[in-house]
């Protein structure tokens, strides 16, 4: 099926993703987990969420499993009712920054386990297409809790002393909007302006992807017009979180990456630090400058989660803007890095402008995606493009291709979901990258709208 993806299920609602659907959905999750304990259930801003909701947990209840259903809440909340009940699994109803008509599921299992198509959503998608069986003997009963008070005392105790600052916030009228408020009352000494904090699934300002640089424009202007310290924007689901600094610049969040590992270094002497393989080369060299062991890993949430489990790393980064925490069940949560921002500068008594200054070493291209008609063919004409380069080229294949070249590298990967090949390129200056970057296109052809 067309909506079961890498590491969750999204689609048009309805006529992908329905009632129905997410009935077989829930019974199928609960077959998978041995048709006993309990499953958190959250959902997002959309108007079809909460009847997804619904439906998912009557097919849970028709295989035996409970719900403890926590209402509109973001995906990192969920996550926090699974790891720190000690629940059989989760699934958050989400389609995170994708357009109003889409909708979808993302699945955890106990300890906060992502399910993907590796961990056991091709299972689950190969039982939605069977007829439903019989609901078991006895059915799943529902609990409802309001966790939010709950999951902000998590995020303070794990941010530690958040000091003085005017904070711009864009919430994208995504799900983060009222859980950031009720955190806001928790520090009293951080001044916000706030930018779209009512959660509305049809995203009536712009869309709640702050990876895409026009979505950032109305927190760059705040944060210029109103003095602050620095900004921070959210995706739909509030998993996600990019950050602006005090000059308005949009801060690359693989820099961002390479900005925390300092004080998790701090306090993890030698630890592991997983990182994506698209990330800057600045990461690497940070996590081995404070003395930790840089650890790369494909893109992805569930194989990052799954590599920093078996490294027991304390920290995760990704250049999508996703940052993982030991001590958050090896999650995603953009409060927690805020909070941990936040707690850095205060510790440094500097701004995010200076602390970033020498980070930003680099000349980096934003993500550029190509359409071509045979993506794996795509791959091996750029490694017979570059392998001749004078020095030679050092391939990696460990997520679609990596080359690295004299001064400068690029990783061109393959989209899951669309005929795409996604590329991200750094070098030592601008001119290297551009003349990089001109050869690149010149094989796949002119980048095309995220």
């Amino acid at each position: 099926m067309a909506v079961f993806k890498a590491y969750d299920i999204r689609g048009k609602c309805p006529s992908e993703v329905n009632e129905p659907f997410g009935e077989r959905v829930g019974r199928a999750f609960a077959d998978f987990l041995g048709n006993r304990g309990t499953v958190g259930i959250g959902f997002d801003m959309r108007a079809s969420s909460p009847g997804l909701a619904r439906a998912l947990a009557r097919g849970l209840h028709a295989g035996g499993v409970s719900t403890l259903e926590v209402g509109q809440v973001t995906t990192p909340t969920l996550y926090y009712v699974v790891g720190s009940r000690s629940l059989a699994g989760g699934i958050m109803v989400t389609a995170s920054h994708n357009p109003p008509e889409d909708n979808g599921f993302k699945l955890c299992r106990d300890g906060v386990r992502p399910v993907g198509s590796a961990s056991g959503l091709k299972e689950i998608e190969a039982a939605v297409a069977r007829p439903a069986p019989a609901p078991v003997a006895t059915p799943g009963a529902a609990t409802c809790e309001d966790v939010q008070a709950a999951y902000v005392d998590h995020v303070v105790r794990l941010a530690g002393e958040v000091g003085r600052f005017k904070v711009a916030f864009d919430c994208g009228n995504g799900a983060a909007g009222p859980t950031l408020r009720a955190l806001l009352a928790r520090w009293p000494q951080v001044t916000p302006v706030e930018l779209y904090f009512e959660p509305d699934g049809t995203f009536p300002n712009h869309p709640a992807n702050p990876l895409v640089p026009e979505n950032l424009r109305d927190l760059q202007r705040a944060v210029v017009e109103h003095g602050c310290d620095l900004g921070v924007a959210f995706d739909g689901d509030g998993d996600r979180c990019v950050f602006v600094d005090g000059e308005g610049r949009a801060v690359s969040s693989d820099l961002l990456t390479a900005l925390l590992v300092g004080p998790v270094l701090a306090q993890h002497p030698g630890a592991p630090i997983v990182h994506d393989l698209t990330s800057s080369r600045v990461v690497r060299e940070e996590i081995e400058r404070h003395g930790g062991r840089a650890v790369e890993e494909r893109v992805g949430h569930a194989f990052i989660k799954a590599t920093m489990r078996a490294e027991d790393a304390p920290f995760a980064g990704e250049s999508s803007g996703h940052y993982y925490w030991r001590d958050h069940w090896f999650a995603d949560s953009a409060l927690v890095t805020v909070g941990r921002t936040l707690a850095l500068l205060t510790r440094e008594g500097r701004s995010l402008v200076d602390l970033l200054r020498p980070l930003r070493r680099t000349a980096r291209s934003p993500e550029r995606n190509f359409k071509v008609a045979d993506k794996d063919a795509a791959l091996e004409a750029l490694v017979g493009a570059f392998s001749g380069d004078p020095g030679g080229a050092e391939v990696s294949r460990k997520d679609g291709v990596t080359l690295r070249l004299r001064g400068w590298w690029f990783n061109a990967r393959l989209s899951n979901t669309e005929p795409l090949v996604r590329v991200n390129a750094e070098a030592d200056d601008e001119a290297t990258l551009a003349r990089g970057l001109a050869r690149i296109e010149g094989l796949l052809g002119a980048p095309v709208a995220h």
